[in-house]
């Protein structure tokens, strides 16, 4: 009789309406699911898989709302950015007979012509983008200009007169001049009429490394800046009807040296700068999310081992699998609704952050965000928990009405390969909301896996090897690896999950260490920090031999010759032979041809042979990359259009460039004597230290159509800019930090409910609170240890895959990272599984045994 008493008295009473729900519709089952749901939430059971959840979704958000805002900004202002409603690019004068030709169509037209210059004043001289307009530019939008610096600033309704410029804050800042100076622009003095304020085609702002300057472009040739052969890019405005602009179209198409660029394609420079940003951020929310997956997956399988027991009580009610499988499905379903809003909202304050760390990569505030992102947190939320926690909650539909007699009645466990196939088709699905997409999803989910597979190996041989360590330690560390031997299953388990988390987090200061050294840290201290750019082929010599006479300079000239593609092995080269848009920019644009008779230091040789600087035949060296997209091979004839001149020669070899480094690199590069008859200006780069740098102002002085480029600027720019990531970085972070405290907490509390009772009974037997504790530290410790060791070799893995094969950066081994993450991963887990035990072990063994027990 006691037997058969026995499961009656731990028998517990069905939940309200177990029996009828199956028989009585959907409805009765969602109040059910959605009152167990409530109950669980306050019991804690399922509250991990929620916070996980909210974390999850407001990481993948916060991103989302930033990005949606700033390709808003793009696409409200599409027509602002162009400053019309087609631009043609052309990197020489346009024909007056197409430009005839557009108005012909009823187009309105306005030129400008873009360069870079040194602008002086008294004793100052600085680098400034330059920008000659024609009458009636901007076709779109407004320019605004102030009286004078720091004024108020108002919409302009013209250019600036001939004899005067517009110059913006920053270059009057730096020449410390105002409204009224006269400046010097090559060999032209020009009054200072405004203060620039804004222009409609500025770019976003991002990768104008120098201040501006408005001219008109009437006052262009007497400043004697332009010869043939320098560079500056022309433009040609258009405005009108849109079926005037379809019949342009088919007029560009006449001229393969003109581009058209339309709506879609003004933000170039915007989405370029942010494209790196993103990829970071993108890494920092996957991260985030296979995390927060990891966390729904243990703390689902809690939940759904606690719920054996009142599912086996509905089973005897009468309840079907499917009902059981519907009820539980439902209360996924409100529970990732409730979650996705509270982490679209956690998002939405997260942007805000974002903006604010990243203000100053657009010109005018962003606009605030779109509906989309929610659609994409809900939608996220949904497979988050379909992905980690289905397979999990799947076990419940399989539990038999008999373990109301039989406790030991558990459903088979889920298939691991269940589990992670799951688990990996949900981040693949989410791939495509993330910066980097299905390459850094891959390369991330590969990582995983190999650690994983690392985790679960050392986890066996670690278990192997406990037994003969068993017998060399006290009582108390004899207990604690006891319990890890004899939970192996569980203890494996929480390895797995301890080195996935941890090395997620490892991987993040690893890849930011990276991206710290290659963006800051790379570039020597004698790096080329000036450009001299239009240099006259006649004063070449000259110029070298100054800049040796007064700071001891070795200047190198380089030949830039400007030429188009014309045929490649005799057959007329198209922009529209090529599918890739790379390709036809590069068929559609004239670029940069140089000479060089020795193999640059910065280049290496991939295929063919490197010439003799003695051969007389016309010969070509190609980046490899750029004859890649081109389809070009060793032995192919080329002939190229220079000015009125064809230039024809055969491809030597192919060469493999850093661009990173700052020197001077072309993708094409021919033997001396190739150019020589050529028409061409030289490009040369130098290191001048701070103390030489009165040497410039002489230097435009004495010729004033050099163009200097400020390399210094950049770098400062640049910096400046990856400053900016890596803050932004940071703050994402907070979520993926957020998302290893919940694994730790999660993995930790699988085993929570044994370790109380293991604990409250060893000390009813007689051992004391310090030997318990000790036994735990030793159990906990141990699996820190191992967790950790293997999460530093999988984020070193983890690191040299993204670092070499999404990200393109040099991988910067970091030595301390390795030696403290098994530290301080075996302090996180002592401390953490400590106070998660803190009640047991000041509880009186016997209320601690029943609390466990119920």
């Amino acid at each position: 009789m006691t037997a058969e008493r026995g499961p009656a008295k731990t028998t517990r009473r069905p939940p309200p309406g177990a029996g009828r729900a199956h028989r009585s519709g959907l409805r009765p089952l969602i109040g059910l699911a959605l009152a167990q749901l409530l109950r669980a939430g306050r019991a804690g059971e399922l509250r991990m898989v929620g916070l996980a959840l909210v974390v999850a979704v407001g990481s993948l958000t916060s991103v989302a709302f930033f990005v949606d805002r700033v390709d808003r900004a793009t696409e409200l202002r599409a027509s602002e950015l162009l400053a019309a409603d087609r631009v043609v690019q052309a990197s020489q004068p346009f024909d007056p007979d197409f430009i005839a030709q557009a108005q012909a169509l009823g187009l309105r037209t306005a030129r400008t012509v873009s360069f870079r210059s040194v602008v002086t004043f008294a004793d100052k001289l600085e680098l400034a983008e330059v920008k000659a307009v024609q009458s009636g530019y901007p076709l779109r939008g407004r320019m605004q200009v102030a009286e004078r610096l720091f004024a108020a600033p108002v919409d302009a309704d013209r250019i600036p007169p001939p004899g005067t410029v517009w110059p913006d804050a920053r270059l009057l800042q730096a020449l410390a001049a105002d409204t009224g100076a006269r400046i010097g622009l090559g060999q032209s003095k020009l009054r200072v009429d405004k203060a620039l304020s804004y222009e409609p085609d500025r770019g976003g702002d991002i990768f104008n490394i120098a201040p501006r300057l408005l001219m008109n472009l009437d006052d262009l040739d007497a400043t004697e800046l332009l010869t043939l052969g320098s560079r500056a890019s022309y433009r040609l405005l258009l405005s009108g009807a849109d079926t005037a602009l379809a019949q342009f179209r088919t007029l560009v198409d006449a001229y393969p040296e003109y581009t058209l660029r339309g709506l879609r394609d003004a933000r170039p420079e915007l989405r370029a700068a942010l494209q790196r940003a993103e990829q970071f951020l993108g890494l920092a929310v996957l991260i985030s999310l296979a995390l927060a997956g990891l966390a729904i997956a243990l703390a689902a399988q809690r939940y759904a081992t606690r719920q054996f027991d009142q599912c086996a009580i509905m089973r005897c009610f009468g309840a079907s699998t499917g009902a059981i499988l519907k009820l539980h499905l439902i209360q996924l379903l409100s529970l990732a609704l409730l979650g996705s809003i509270a982490g679209c909202v956690l998002g939405y304050l997260g942007q805000a952050a974002l903006a604010a760390l990243m203000q100053g990569l657009t010109a005018r505030p962003l606009p605030e965000p779109g509906w989309r992102p929610l659609f994409i947190g809900l939608a996220a939320g949904l497979l988050m928990l379909l992905g980690f926690a289905m397979p999990q909650l799947l076990r419940l539909k399989d539990v038999p009405a008999l373990r109301t007699l039989r406790r030991n009645l558990d459903p088979l466990p889920v298939s691991s390969l269940l589990s992670a196939a799951a688990a990996a088709l949900c981040l693949l699905l989410l791939a495509p909301w993330q910066a980097g997409g299905y390459t850094l999803v891959g390369y991330g989910l590969l990582s995983l896996l190999l650690t994983g597979g690392m985790a679960l190996l050392a986890a066996r041989l670690m278990l192997y090897g406990l037994n003969a360590l068993r017998s060399k330690v006290g009582v108390a560390a004899r207990f604690g690896l006891a319990n890890v031997v004899r939970r192996a299953r569980l203890s494996m388990a929480q390895i797995l999950a301890l080195s996935l988390g941890v090395m997620a987090l490892t991987l993040l200061i690893l890849i930011r260490a990276d991206l710290l050294a290659n963006w800051q840290d790379r570039l020597p201290p004698d790096t080329p920090n000036y450009f001299l750019s239009n240099i006259p082929a006649q004063e070449t010599a000259a110029i070298q031999a100054f800049m040796a006479a007064r700071a001891g300079i070795q200047s190198r000239a380089y030949p830039l010759v400007r030429a188009r593609l014309t045929e490649i092995n005799g057959r007329p080269v198209q922009a529209d032979d090529y599918q890739s848009e790379r390709a036809r920019r590069f068929i559609r644009r004239a670029f940069n041809l140089s000479a060089a008779a020795a193999l640059p230091s910065d280049n290496l040789l991939v295929q063919g042979e490197w010439w003799d600087g003695g051969a007389e035949a016309r010969l070509f060296s190609f980046e490899e990359d750029f004859a890649r997209e081109l389809g070009l091979e060793l032995g192919d004839r080329l002939s190229f259009q220079v000015a009125e001149q064809p230039l024809s020669g055969t491809i030597a070899n192919t060469r493999q460039v850093d661009w990173d480094t700052f020197n001077v690199n072309f993708f094409v590069l021919a033997n001396p004597g190739t150019l020589a008859d050529a028409p061409r200006t030289y490009l040369s780069s130098f290191y001048l230290p701070p103390q030489h740098q009165g040497l410039l102002r002489e230097l435009v002085a004495a010729w004033p159509s050099i163009a200097v480029f400020d390399v210094d600027a950049i770098l400062i720019r640049v910096r400046s800019l990856m400053q900016q990531v890596i803050r932004a970085v940071e703050f994402v972070c907070i979520f993926t930090l957020l998302a290893g405290l919940i694994v730790l907490l999660t993995a930790l509390q699988t085993t929570h409910d044994e370790r109380q009772r293991e604990t409250a009974l060893l000390i009813a037997l007689g051992a004391t609170r310090r030997q318990a504790l000790a036994g735990l530290l030793a159990e906990l410790a141990l699996l820190g240890l191992v967790a950790g060791l293997i999460a530093t070799l999988g984020a070193g893995l983890a690191q040299w895959l993204l670092a070499g094969f999404v990200f393109g950066i040099d991988r910067a081994p970091n030595p301390l990272v390795g030696l403290l993450t098994p530290i301080l991963c075996v302090l996180t887990t002592s401390g953490a599984g400590l106070w998660a035990l803190r009640q047991t072990l000041n509880t009186p063994p016997v209320i601690a045994l029943r609390s466990a027990n119920e």
